[in-house]
């Protein structure tokens, strides 16, 4: 009953997610199974995506009641987002356990350590509370869309995806409007945090709800194996020896991009606020007009990436947003809200897209490690990249100036993408990777 109200079913009723994302427009041949895995999946990342919008959107805040240095910001956020190192090691025993299993794992775990963020007394606290938070938000993320990949056909598979990041851009937006209340709420951004308890009331939704993924069945009947330290293992012994160019090829374009594209992200609440004078109010303003744009770029990349390719959309759009950077941290006035735009809406695409492809490159049998290795790199990208705009900013006096010196890496990954990424684009899973 649960499932079909927030998924969707055989009658005709339109699932929620339609209602939320009114521009959506279902391709043909998309099944109620399908519609509900994203109704499932969907909600999940609505609040993963609200509980990392809050470290960034409310950054001024937690720095100034945990009494943290300007030149110490960028160092604590590398180390939260480093919990994503750790979220391999969950998305390695989904590919021995179970894609369903694990997601309620992550499900649990990230609501606990979200809600022991709002009790942080030291920045040290804060900074452990958020990296187990980041290791169950991250392994979560990665296997919903190992899910959708699996289970969606090969005509829909990036529509669906683009689907579920449009979700979680939605938990940015949910954010945003809960910190424009932020000096009003009872104990300030702490409260937000508390809001985080949230997802344990869906737990017993996802129990019901959320099967294990057909593809992931059929590998287990064939190749049933164990539990001992050999069978763990056996992702990460595939990972090196079935496509080792492929995932050599996907890390070395994601890192350059990871750099600088993750931190100026990060940044851009506090630019608002502190260089352009934008009260949290505004900054929420912001986000809920040009921010539409977010959901729009998921949606956009998943099926202009059905249509002419991954590739192809995947260099437009980084390319694009290193210009839309450059030109936010380096100008004022009217500019700010249309380029802040353009900033997310080529975002949103270039990462949806490098999110599919990570899950398409590679064979059931390590799909989930793959993927799980795959944001480790975007994450220690992203992670040296702060350190460097730590770095700069002492050199510079200016995060404008550091992140402009950061983009000259972001030419690397399209050219990367265009020369080394095979296209996935309307290929069965088995025909670009079968097992060997």
């Amino acid at each position: 009953m649960a499932a079909t109200k927030l998924g969707s079913n055989s009658h005709g009723a339109r699932p929620w997610w339609t209602r939320v994302l009114p521009f959506i427009r279902r391709p043909a041949g998309v099944t109620p199974h399908q519609q509900r895995i994203l109704g499932v999946l969907g909600a999940a990342n609505l609040i993963d995506g609200y509980d990392q919008a809050i470290l960034g959107l409310a950054l001024t805040q937690i720095q100034d009641g945990l009494g943290i240095a300007e030149s110490e910001v960028g160092a604590l956020i590398s180390i939260v987002r480093l919990g994503v190192l750790l979220a391999l090691v969950l998305t390695a025993l989904a590919d021995g356990m179970g894609r369903r299993r694990l997601v309620l794992v992550t499900i649990i775990g990230f609501t606990v350590a979200t809600f022991l963020t709002a009790f942080a007394r030291t920045p040290a606290q804060f900074a452990i509370c958020q990296f187990v938070a980041r290791i169950f938000v991250a392994a979560e993320s990665m296997l919903a869309i190992v899910i959708i990949a699996e289970e969606f056909d090969a005509s829909t598979r990036g529509w669906g995806i683009g689907v579920f990041g449009a979700l979680g851009a939605l938990g940015h937006g949910l954010a945003a409007m809960m910190f424009s209340f932020v000096n009003l709420l009872p104990f300030g951004w702490r409260m937000l945090y508390v809001l985080g308890v949230i997802p344990l009331l869906t737990i017993a939704w996802f129990r019901r709800s959320l099967k294990e993924t057909r593809r992931f069945t059929d590998y287990k009947e064939k190749n049933p194996g164990g539990s001992s330290l050999v069978d763990v293992m056996r992702p990460f012994r595939h990972l090196f020896r079935m496509y080792p160019g492929r995932l050599l090829a996907l890390c070395a374009a994601l890192f350059p991009l990871a750099f600088a594209m993750e931190t100026a992200t990060i940044f851009v609440p506090k630019t608002l606020q502190d260089v352009h004078g934008y009260t949290p109010g505004q900054v929420a303003l912001l986000f809920f007009t040009a921010g539409i744009t977010a959901p729009l770029g998921s949606v956009i990349a998943g099926t202009m990436g059905d249509r002419f390719g991954r590739k192809r959309i995947m260099i437009v759009g980084s390319i694009v947003n290193a210009g839309a950077t450059a030109l936010f941290y380096n100008t004022a006035g009217w500019w700010i809200p249309p380029l802040w735009s353009l900033m997310l809406l080529s975002l949103t695409m270039t990462l949806t897209l490098f999110a599919a492809v990570g899950s398409e490159l590679f064979p059931t049998s390590y799909r989930s490690t793959a993927s799980g290795v795959r944001a480790v790199v975007s994450t220690l990208g992203a992670a040296l990249g702060l350190f460097a705009e730590g770095f700069l900013y002492n050199l510079t006096g200016s995060h404008a100036a550091a992140i402009t010196w950061m983009l000259l890496a972001t030419p690397l990954g399209p050219v990367i993408v265009g020369l080394f990424v095979p296209e996935t684009a309307n290929q069965e899973l088995e025909e670009i990777a079968p097992e060997r």
